[in-house]
């Protein structure tokens, strides 16, 4: 044992510590030992910092453009409501369904691309069932690194087996040779969170990320959030009324959008006139709701998750908007702007002067700073906010969907992933299909770089250059040879058990692909010396090097870590469990078709 490797093994002991005790975020713990390495003189200046030019980086950073841009079109929209329809508001058979869905496509294309494909789906799945991100997202990502093992392009270590068996002189794996072995692994990860989902993952959301942008609205302004729809029948005293007629203001309501036929109105003028098979929604408390719905004789509408949709994040929504110094509507009234009419917005709270006002304020006149929280179609907010009078307080820009665009995305997303299959590099791929996108105009290259999760980018790249170290130094060989000499000439079970193992804690502080470099030659000679057939050694190997649960340090857990807000104790608790569970499969299935 050099110096060096025990260099390594001690800052691979303060690593482990710190990731488990979470003294430090993983990211600045990667930091730290990425410059630790090249103080110390363990790996040059240039692999330093060559993480951050990684195949590994770069492809993370592609995938957070594309799946962004693919969300920017509404196509996930559209998705979810499939997957809500389908799931309800149960849990486990959400789960399932996208769990499996996410699996069976890492089959065909890098796991990295379908857990930023699915993401934004999972997002507002989330949202709208209430079931937190925190119990969808990890369930996801663990089938999307488990779908790579379903054929023998769906994992780098998997497409990297063949050519290292013939060096070896060994006959290489045919396409679905794997299959079986990646089928029961796939279904065994979805009913392990289908069973014991409830006990292994984090119970909600931190309260701040629970909390939408509108939900912080009503709470600062003290507003009810519920939205009502109503259909107005044949005889309803509604019909041929104007909506001024109504006396909203003596019910405590406030009408944010009239649906007539296919067309749906956002912040009805008040000379709009009723008219039968309107449907009207609403926002109110439900006792005012109920007393206006009895006095006009409506009907609870049936489409009301349509509705919602309609009315709902995608496509309208709350902002908060001032009156600018110095603009021509200072002294005006608000009847006398014709608000609605003008800007397309329904103003739900008036503050100017010291107070408050609700439902009733069309008479007041306007002072420079006055502010309104208002409803309305993104496209009427954005408008209101750069007519030059007001003052929009909130950015846009990720709010409005580009639906129009959603043909272009999905054939950027598609090319970057063929581009792969044809054998160009992964990261070089991807980035040309996220910069497709851009001049495509998908999306512009600000919102490109916002897409980025940086805390993600920082965590890959200061990790790849330990797993160099360990290469450098003999640290993985040492530790290879060390353990698989002591399994061998013991029972074949044991043999198989020690490589599962040994791949698996690889996995978790080195590439896959290193791994699986390292340890297919060496675990080929164990083959010929113990009488196990090397092919089936080479092949758990090549599995076990995807078995990377338990820290997020595997390129889609740290994918997801950001966007799903989790601590490292949240792998390590459900990944345990899930650890044991691979390497026993793999194991028992290996033995059973190869010893």
């Amino acid at each position: 044992m050099t110096p060096e490797i025990i260099i390594i093994c001690l800052i691979l002991l303060i690593m482990v510590i710190l990731f488990v005790t979470e003294a430090l975020r993983v990211d600045v713990v990667a930091i730290i030992v990425m410059l630790t390495l090249g103080w110390l003189g363990l790996i040059t200046p240039a692999e330093t910092f060559s993480g951050f030019a990684s195949n590994a980086v770069i492809s993370i950073i592609s995938v957070m453009i594309l799946g962004y841009g693919i969300d920017r079109t509404g196509l996930m929209i559209k998705l979810s409501r499939k997957i809500v329809n389908i799931g309800g508001d149960d849990e486990r058979r959400i789960t399932g369904i996208i769990s499996g869905f996410v699996g069976i496509i890492s089959g065909f294309i890098q796991n990295i691309g379908s857990a930023a494909l699915f993401l934004p789906a999972i997002l507002r799945i989330s949202k709208k069932t209430k079931i937190s991100k925190k119990r969808l997202l990890l369930p996801m990502g663990y089938s999307a690194i488990i779908g790579g093992t379903l054929t023998m392009i769906g994992s780098s270590p998997l497409i990297l087996l063949n050519d290292l068996l013939e060096q070896g002189n060994l006959e290489p794996f045919n396409f679905f040779s794997v299959t079986p072995i990646g089928l029961c692994l796939l279904l065994s990860g979805i009913t392990y969170f289908t069973l014991l989902g409830k006990y292994v993952l984090p119970n909600t959301d931190s309260e701040k990320s629970q909390q939408s942008e509108k939900d912080k609205f009503f709470e600062l302004w003290n507003l009810p959030k519920q939205k009502y729809h109503f259909y107005i029948p044949e005889k309803s005293p509604l019909i041929g009324l104007k909506r001024e007629d109504l006396g909203l203001n003596n019910y405590s309501l406030v009408l944010l959008a009239l649906k007539d036929g296919k067309n749906i109105t956002y912040a009805p003028w008040r000379h709009t006139v009723f008219s039968e098979g309107q449907i009207l929604t609403l926002l109110g408390t439900s006792e005012n709701v109920e007393n206006f719905k009895n006095v006009f004789g409506l009907e609870t509408a049936i489409t009301t998750s349509y509705l919602d949709e309609l009315t709902g994040e995608e496509n309208a929504g709350f902002a908060e908007i001032i009156l600018k110094p110095r603009s021509k509507l200072i002294g005006k009234t608000i009847r006398e702007l014709a608000f609605r009419n003008t800007y397309g917005l329904e103003i739900i709270v008036f503050s100017g002067k010291n107070q408050d006002l609700k439902y009733d304020f069309s008479e007041t006149k306007l002072n420079a700073g006055d502010s309104f929280l208002v409803y309305g179609s993104w496209g009427s907010i954005r408008k209101a906010g750069s007519n030059g009078d007001f003052l929009l307080l909130h950015d846009l820009e990720e709010k409005e969907l580009k639906q129009s665009k959603s043909l272009v995305a999905v054939l950027c997303f598609a090319g970057g992933i063929g581009l792969s299959f044809a054998g160009v590099s992964l990261s070089l791929s991807l980035l040309t299909g996220a910069i497709a996108m851009v001049l495509f105009g998908v999306l512009n290259i600000d919102e490109a770089y916002r897409a980025v999760d940086w805390r993600t980018v920082f965590l890959i790249a200061g990790l790849i250059p330990f797993g160099i170290a360990m290469e450098n130094t003999g640290t993985a060989s040492f530790i290879a040879e060390n353990i698989t000499n002591f399994a061998t000439g013991g029972n074949p079970l044991l043999i198989l058990i020690a490589i599962g193992a040994l791949a698996t804690f690889f996995s978790l502080f080195m590439s896959n692909v290193a791994a699986t470099v390292i340890l297919v030659p060496l675990v080929i000679l164990i083959g010929v010396d113990s009488g196990i057939d090397p092919r089936g050694l080479a092949l758990l190997t090549a599995v076990c090097a995807s078995n990377s649960f338990i820290l997020p340090t595997h390129q889609v857990n740290a994918f997801l870590m950001g966007q799903g807000g989790y601590n490292n104790s949240d792998f390590i608790r459900a990944g345990s469990v899930m650890t044991m569970l691979f390497i026993a499969i793999s194991v028992g299935l290996i033995y059973i078709l190869f010893v």
